[in-house]
């Protein structure tokens, strides 16, 4: 009889071919929740065995000794940055070496993302130490919470004046540039106010990834521990079944490619720009871009020791 996985996590399309059951496994009959925010831990969630999480975060359970939450190397949400910083279109910001200097909002301060860009921005010259930054929420319609989590540092790090949206400040001139993962709405309308801070961010990116190797990982998925004790094989069973979920939407898309107008173009400039590779799942793959991460974690002073991979992903480390 087949082990039930009930599993948190956002409405990724690619995860479309694992939610309706075309791939699947006859050790793992899965319970897919499509959420539209993180839930905060799954340890302590009764609802759900795996979701879906914040790499961060994880680090931060894995520096702490807490052993309630085991990770699976699978990044299921992967993305350059340097697309993820908005200005105006009036601004005379062009290049991430301009930030210097300025007051820049974050919808975060410790989200992954968020320390990504912040990794691109700091391969530039601009450190933490050379703008102000402001922490907050994106639109009028985002929740205000503290989006500081203990980082705020009064003169570098606050929270946006008023709790004012971030959309309102950049506009009137009270920031300068904004790290968002998401678009706010309306951005990509013709008539919208703002713009990405680099006009050929594409080009910015891939000579990233020549350089480092990799695409940054966000979010993973992280398994109650007594769930991956009992049941050892599960997250190289579940690991199985979201690459190949992958593999099956890739193949569909590239032949429905008529999604958008240009979808086909996307596909092919990402097989020419990308390795086949570049998505693959696993510690040892992925060890380089586990490691800077860490040492992203450290040298933003989100945590107060360098981490290894091994100690990110014990369980992995030990099964080799």
């Amino acid at each position: 009889m087949p082990l039930t996985l009930r599993l948190a996590l956002r409405d990724w399309d690619y995860m479309t071919p694992l939610v309706l059951g075309d791939v699947r496994s006859p050790r793992l009959d899965i319970k897919v929740d499509r959420v539209g925010t993180l839930i905060s831990n799954v340890a302590l969630d009764p609802s759900y065995d795996a979701a879906e999480m914040s790499f961060s975060r994880y680090a931060q359970l894995r520096h702490d000794g807490d052993d309630s939450v085991v990770g699976m190397p699978n990044f299921i949400m992967r993305g350059f940055r340097h697309r993820c910083i908005i200005t105006t279109k009036k601004s005379s910001i062009r290049k991430l070496s301009d930030l210097g200097g300025k007051k820049i909002g974050v919808t975060g301060w410790r989200d992954s993302g968020n320390t990504w860009t912040r990794a691109a921005i700091r391969r530039e010259g601009v450190g933490i130490e050379d703008a102000m930054w402001y922490a907050g929420r994106l639109t009028e319609a985002h929740p205000i919470t503290d989006r500081l989590d203990g980082f705020g540092r009064p003169g570098r790090i606050e929270a946006t004046p008023g709790e004012r949206p971030m959309v309102e400040l950049l506009e009137n001139g009270g920031l300068d540039a904004v790290l968002t993962p998401f678009m706010p709405p309306g951005f990509f309308d013709q008539d919208s106010p703002f713009r990405q801070v680099l006009d050929d961010f594409r080009a910015s990116e891939v000579a990233y990834f020549h350089d480092v190797g990799y695409v940054p990982g966000m979010h993973l998925i992280g398994f109650k521990a007594a769930i991956v004790q009992e049941h050892p094989w599960v997250m190289d069973e579940l690991n199985d079944l979201i690459d190949a979920s992958q593999r099956m939407w890739l193949q569909k898309r590239e032949k429905y490619a008529d999604t958008t107008p240009w979808m086909i173009d996307e596909l092919r400039r990402c097989a020419t720009d990308l390795p086949p590779s570049w998505n693959i799942s696993g510690l040892e793959a992925n060890g380089k871009m586990i490691g800077d991460f860490a040492t992203e974690l450290y040298e933003q002073k989100i945590l107060p020791r360098l981490l290894t991979p091994a100690e990110l992903f014990p369980w992995h480390a030990h099964s080799k």
